[in-house]
């Protein structure tokens, strides 16, 4: 039995296929502003692989998520969309769900405790911060990454030209390649460490940049889980099956 598994995020569509809870294939491509039009490109992959069913998670609007449903039709199998929702699976969100985005809140329902209290934070296009104390979604932070900060020093000073390099260092910069990068990870560290002393909880890092974040924060003894959104996808679809055993899932 094979599932499909996407996150449509705002710069890329990631997927994955699993088989018997196992990843059998998984890609991340950049969409270019049209992820209808990538995803078009892989159907007839996916048609190939007698799929079960497709589970959903998207931040694009919803002219661009009805033209993907329309796409993935194609499939011929159950579609699922995952929504943010004020209760679901046990989580209570503490958020506006017409704002909160799905990819922030399937990584907190994919960790989520009753005896835990997490600071789930995502290092990718943005760097998102997410609180929870055990089953309650508390809210929580978003910053400009690593990248967008220094766009924005490029864009916006005149004068100082700022070539890419690796953010690697917190040592005071001797030149402004060096103060730049080192000043703008020290000023994400510095964030996410006043959250983390607000109260004790469990740090948990996703996203393209987890592992550098980690590096840095090892004396909160930080989980990194790179596959953080699908787990929580995979729990939304699973509690979404149980709680509608009675109706069968038809293509949508």
């Amino acid at each position: 039995m094979k599932n499909l598994w996407l996150d449509i995020g705002n710069t890329r569509l990631k997927y994955w296929i699993t088989e018997h809870q196992q990843i059998v294939e998984h890609a991340a491509e950049l969409h270019l502003q049209s992820p209808a039009d990538l995803l078009l490109g892989l159907i007839q992959h996916f048609k190939s692989l007698n799929l079960t069913h497709v589970g959903v998670s998207s931040v694009q609007d919803q002219k661009n998520n009805e033209r993907i449903q329309q796409i993935l039709k194609f499939l011929n199998i159950p579609v699922i969309f995952a929504r943010v929702q004020a209760e679901y699976a046990g989580l209570s969100c503490g958020y506006d769900i017409q704002q909160l985005g799905i990819d922030r809140w399937l990584q907190v329902l994919a960790v989520a405790e009753a005896d835990k209290d997490l600071c789930v934070i995502s290092c990718g296009t943005a760097l998102t911060i997410d609180l929870t104390q055990g089953h309650q979604h508390l809210g929580g932070y978003i910053l400009p990454n690593l990248y967008l900060q220094r766009d924005s020093l490029i864009q916006h000073t005149k004068g100082i030209r700022i070539p890419e390099a690796a953010f690697d260092d917190l040592s005071p910069g001797t030149n402004t390649l060096d103060a730049v990068h080192h000043g703008i990870l020290l000023g994400l560290l510095s964030s996410i460490e006043y959250v983390m002393q607000q109260s004790p909880r469990q740090l948990v890092l996703t996203g393209g940049d987890a592992p550098l974040f980690a590096k840095f924060l090892q004396h909160y003894q930080p989980l990194v889980e790179q596959d953080l959104l699908l787990k929580g996808l995979q729990r939304y679809i699973q509690h979404y099956s149980t709680a509608n055993e009675s109706t069968p899932l038809i293509p949508q």
